[in-house]
């Protein structure tokens, strides 16, 4: 491509008469008009869309461009010498910026350039033939007027990419807000507003997977494009490992199975699924999941849903301990070890509704074993073992099996 300068410099030292230039500059207007008359006709986005004001306005630009180039090829002082060509560049540049922010591809405008260019230079080489032009001349001016125009669609085409650089980079930045105001669980009003300006279709839930950074690309590639991603890092499942969060739509029910498929492999926690402008419910539980070290020893990804029970326990954790401590007081006067063994079978005899080889199974015990230490949980909690409240403490503090003490 022809760089802005040599234009300029080549076209200094074309040799255009005067009076052919007026009389090229005395039809650009009809020049103009043919241009966007073939633009119109034969690029399917543009046909029906240059009409009116619009068409007006591009008749203008192209007659500003043809002028430009007339300018140019005279040798005027209109322009700066350094930057001859600015003022039709901006404009192109400009074109191209227009395109992007309308949500058309480059494509449209560059079959325009190439259709207006064959149209432009069919009427303006007729004029400089039948003005008498030399063969030489006409080509040189030929050459000319196409590097000149490769100069014009090579702007529109720095000003789409840089507006949809721009357009794209405003966009993560909402998007980026927007899902910092959801994991802090700002009202629903807020989260719509910053939703509509993030241009993100809120979806009917949304799901916190919190996974290794290193893991993100592989794992967005399968998921919706309307995933969520926090561009804040979690301290990871070890020292030397960050999280990333992600906020998935739509994986509520049966599709939860699915997700759960898809983190095969990886080290995840997933929150619930939770209506999208409640997720911060859902983080907090996966993050509170990950504090507890669930699922350390899995390699899989953890669902909170499947240890609900153990995160409802270690919301109060003085609560817990002081449950048990009412709960097993008859076994705080035995020996460490002893009351560990006799709590561990009190549980399993809880949890298997006292079926006595269920509970020795559990225990890897003979049957005589278990009854020989029921029968001792009974002379040390009496007819409380029967007490329906009782058995609801005794439950929910053996919950979790019972650590051994040291002797």
């Amino acid at each position: 491509m022809t760089s802005e300068a040599g234009t300029g410099q080549r076209a200094a030292h074309l040799n255009l008469d005067a009076g052919v230039a007026e009389t090229l500059r005395a039809r650009l207007p009809m020049v103009a008009e043919r241009t966007v008359s073939a633009i119109t006709a034969e690029v399917p986005d543009y046909s029906g869309a240059l009409t009116g004001a619009m068409r007006a306005k591009i008749e203008n630009a192209v007659r500003i461009a043809l002028g430009t180039f007339l300018q140019l090829i005279e040798g005027t002082q209109a322009f700066d010498p350094s930057t001859p060509l600015a003022p039709a560049l901006e404009a192109a540049y400009a074109l191209g910026s227009g395109e992007a922010r309308s949500g058309r591809s480059m494509d449209a405008l560059l079959a325009a350039y190439r259709v207006g260019a064959r149209v432009a230079w069919r009427e303006v080489s007729t004029t400089t033939v039948r003005s008498g032009l030399a063969a030489e001349t006409v080509a040189e001016f030929a050459e000319l007027m196409f590097a000149y125009i490769d100069e014009l669609s090579a702007a529109s085409v720095a000003g789409h990419a840089d507006e949809l650089a721009s357009a794209g980079r405003m966009r993560r930045r909402s998007l980026e807000r927007l899902t910092q105001q959801l994991l802090a669980g700002e009202p629903e009003e807020s989260l719509r507003r910053s939703a509509e300006r993030a241009d993100w279709p809120p979806p009917q839930t949304l799901t916190v997977v919190l996974l290794p950074r290193r893991h993100l690309r592989a794992v967005l590639a399968l998921l919706s494009p309307y995933t969520l991603e926090s561009g804040e890092d979690l301290p990871g499942m070890n020292p030397v490992e960050e999280l990333a969060v992600l906020l998935v739509p739509d994986m509520h029910g049966g599709r939860r199975r699915q997700l759960t498929r898809l983190l095969h492999g990886h080290r995840a926690v997933l929150g619930p699924a939770r209506p999208w402008h409640r997720v911060a419910a859902s983080y907090q539980r996966a993050t509170r999941a990950l504090a507890l070290g669930l699922g350390e020893a899995d390699a899989g990804p953890v669902d909170t849903e499947r240890h609900l029970a153990t995160l409802l326990l270690s919301m109060d954790p003085e609560a817990l301990a002081d449950l048990r401590a009412q709960a097993l007081a008859p076994l705080a006067a035995l020996p460490p070890a002893t009351a560990h063994r006799l709590a561990e079978t009190l549980r399993s005899w809880l949890l298997h509704q006292g079926r006595r080889d269920d509970v020795a199974a559990d225990l890897y015990v003979h049957p005589q074993t278990v009854r020989y230490r029921m029968g001792k949980l009974r002379e040390l909690f009496g007819d409380r073992l029967h007490d329906p409240a009782t058995v609801l403490d005794l439950t929910i503090a053996l919950a979790v099996p019972p650590e051994p003490e040291e002797a």
